[in-house]
C-alpha cells in the first residue's frame, strides 16, 4: 500500500553516557501514512523522535527523512517537517494570527500564500473565528488545534506529533484525530504521532511498540491483536511490554530532556 517510504531507520542508537536510550532500532514509515510509535515511560519514544527530527544526533546508525539525511541534511530535513511537542509551545500573548504569521516568516513562507493558507487551515479546524484573539484565552483544545495549524502551515511532507491529545478530553480528542485525518487526505501528508491512549493507534495504519530502547512488535492494529491473542489495543501494549510499573526518573525520555537544557534545543 505504501511504496514510497517517509522514513527509514537503521540501526538506530542514542547513548547517554553508558545508558542506552534507543538501541540498534530499524523501521520505516510509508509516504501518506498514519504510523503510530508506542512505549512505556523510558521506552525511548521522545529520544527516537527526537532524532528523527534532527533535535538529537544519533550516536550510531541512519535515518532518512524525506530522502535527506538527518545528520548531514539537517536545514532540508527540518524543512520538509512539521513538530508538534509534546509540552505547549505558543507564546499565550499573541493572538492566533500572530502566532502563525511569526511561524510563516520562520519557514520562509511567501505572505500571498501565507493568508490563503492561514485562512484554509483555520476553517480546517474551526478557528477561523478566533484567529485575532489572544492565545491565553483559547482552551486546551484550541491551543493544541492552534499547535496543529502552525505545524502544517509550511506544507511539510512530515508532521510529528507528540501525545498530541494529552489532557484533553475524550470528545476534544476524538476532534484531533478527526482533523489529522482530513488533513492526511488532503494534504497527503504522512504523520508520525506518539500516544499514551492506546485506543488511539487503532486509527493507525501501521503501530510500533517500543520498550527499553527496542521494537518489541510492529504491525496493524488487526494483526497485533491477533499476533498478541487479544481483543484490544490496550491488552496488545500489555502483553508487549509487561504488567509492571514504570519510573521515569532515569528513563530515556528524562535523559531527552537533560539533554535539551544543557542547550540541545531545536535551532536553525
Amino acid at each position: 500500500m505504501f511504496l514510497q517510504r517517509s522514513i527509514e531507520v537503521t540501526n538506530l542508537t542514542r547513548r547517554f553516557g553508558e545508558f542506552t536510550a534507543v538501541d540498534s532500532v530499524s523501521f520505516s514509515v510509508g509516504k501518506g501514512e498514519f504510523f503510530g510509535f508506542v512505549g512505556p515511560n523510558g521506552a525511548g519514544k521522545t529520544t527516537t523522535i527526537s532524532m528523527l527530527a534532527t533535535l538529537l544526533t544519533p550516536t550510531a546508525g541512519e535515518i532518512t527523512v524525506n530522502g535527506f539525511d538527518a545528520v548531514h541534511e539537517r536545514d532540508k530535513v527540518r524543512a520538509s517537517i512539521g513538530l508538534i511537542f509534546q509540552d505547549p509551545s505558543l507564546d499565550v500573548e499573541l493572538t492566533a494570527w500572530e502566532t502563525l504569521f511569526l511561524h510563516a516568516i520562520f519557514y520562509n513562507v511567501p505572505r500571498n500564500l501565507f493568508r490563503t493558507r492561514v485562512h484554509e487551515l483555520l476553517r480546517l479546524v474551526e478557528l477561523e473565528q478566533w484567529k485575532d484573539k489572544i492565545v491565553k484565552s483559547f482552551s486546551g483544545g484550541m491551543k493544541r488545534r492552534l499547535e496543529i495549524v502552525r505545524g502544517l502551515l509550511h506544507h511539510p511532507k512530515v508532521l510529528f506529533l507528540d501525545e498530541p491529545t494529552i489532557g484533553l478530553d475524550p470528545q476534544t480528542r476524538a476532534l484531533i484525530w478527526q482533523y489529522l485525518k482530513n488533513f492526511r487526505a488532503q494534504e497527503d501528508v504522512t504523520i508520525f504521532v506518539t500516544t499514551h491512549y492506546l485506543p488511539e493507534t487503532e486509527h493507525c495504519d501501521h503501530v510500533a511498540i517500543i520498550d527499553k530502547g527496542t521494537i518489541v512488535a510492529y504491525g496493524t492494529p488487526p494483526e497485533l491483536k491477533e499476533r498478541y491473542h487479544q481483543s484490544s489495543m490496550d491488552a496488545v501494549f500489555m502483553e508487549a511490554t509487561g504488567h509492571g510499573v514504570r519510573d521515569e526518573e532515569l528513563s530515556s525520555e528524562a535523559q531527552s530532556r537533560i539533554h535539551f537544557k544543557q542547550g540541545g534545543g531545536f535551532r536553525r
